[in-house]
């Protein structure tokens, strides 16, 4: 059933504008009322296209409801027109008393729906029954009035967030010593440090606090066997999840630390300062030192370092330098089993 668009036309509306959003009440009257019954379930009426906060808009009605849920019911939806647009959108649907000329709300909208490509229209199914009762009170002369008032909101503009300093205060909290509850005693040197954060970041201090055996109350704790750098070093990733910077020392002072460090992340559990460490040794290997790391990987169960120290020795016929290294003396009194593993990939890679 074809109807023509003249079926449902503008109302002189009122709109105004704000700061975050552009507001706007369009009412339509739909003339003809009865004869657009029996346009058929889920067919509409376009009104005129209006303009409201940058966006082309019009509204839809269904006389004879959108889909099979509504039948029986009027139905009416906004649509977004513009093409490739998103728009955020309060709205409210309004009958129209034509005695009392009152605007009695239908639907209001809790939340902005999001009009865009995929979901361009939204409205109300069960809009007005279509019983004499209902249409003696809103249908006069042949003719409905729809009001829909629309609040558009405007895009907000970016509000720069800075990172986020939750490390640096951890940093903070461990150079002030504020709150500290524990201290550790390395060769003469005392660090203050908080046993909530010790037991957040290590099983092995949640143990020894809080476990079993654990002792709550203590508060003075002997590091042996580490050398006091090393140990604030350790305080330092427990605090921030980052390693110390480094840089001041030579080359073979770093790899020194660094395999100290590994060497305190895998007594106390912790995982991702062990991996860390591993990353680092495997880029500052050498002919002097990859027997010692390998034997240092083996014996706290750091997989990929004793592979990349494998490697490192099949590779490019080094293995005739390391051999005369005094690592790998030492790593054949210590490690005769790793020896044999060396010695077997080298078997395997000269029939390759």
């Amino acid at each position: 059933m074809a109807v023509s668009q003249t079926s449902i036309a503008m109302v002189p509306s009122r709109c105004t504008s704000e700061t975050h959003m552009a507001r706007a009440t369009v009412a339509v009257e739909i003339s003809g009322y009865s004869r657009v019954k029996g346009l058929g379930r889920g067919e509409c009426l376009h009104s005129p296209v209006f303009s409201i906060g940058s966006y082309e808009w019009c509204i839809c009605y269904y006389p004879d409801g959108y889909d099979e849920a509504n039948e029986g019911y009027v139905s009416v939806f906004l649509e977004l027109l513009t093409k490739n647009a998103e728009a955020r959108v309060l709205h409210k649907w309004m009958l129209v008393n034509r005695f009392s000329g009152r605007s009695i709300v239908v639907h209001s909208s809790k939340a902005p729906r999001a009009f865009d490509h995929e979901f361009p229209a939204w409205g109300v199914g069960k809009f007005m029954k279509k019983t004499a009762e209902v249409e003696s009170v809103y249908v006069r002369k042949d003719c409905l009035v729809i009001e829909c008032e629309l609040s558009v909101i405007k895009e907000t503009l970016d509000i720069h967030v800075p990172p986020s300093d939750l490390l640096d205060n951890f940093a903070t909290l461990l150079e002030g010593k504020i709150g500290a509850d524990v201290t550790f005693k390395v060769q003469g040197d005392v660090f203050s440090a908080h046993k909530i954060l010790l037991v957040m970041r290590s099983a092995v201090f949640n143990a020894e606090f809080y476990g079993p055996m654990g002792n709550k109350g203590v508060q003075d704790i002997i590091i042996n066997n580490m050398q006091p750098a090393v140990f604030k070093a350790f305080l330092h990733f427990i605090y921030t999840d980052s390693m110390p910077s480094i840089d001041d020392l030579d080359d073979d002072d770093k790899r020194e630390m660094v395999k100290h460090l590994l060497v305190a992340a895998y007594k106390y559990a912790m995982e991702r300062m062990k991996r860390i460490c591993e990353g680092m040794l495997c880029k500052s290997l050498d002919v002097e030192t990859v027997a010692t790391i390998l034997a240092l990987a083996d014996q706290h169960h750091c997989n990929n370092l004793k592979d990349a120290c494998i490697e490192f020795m099949l590779s490019s016929n080094r293995m005739d330098d390391v051999i005369a290294s005094q690592g790998y003396a030492h790593l054949k009194r210590s490690c005769p089993d790793l020896i044999v593993d060396v010695f077997e990939r080298t078997v395997k890679s000269r029939k390759i």
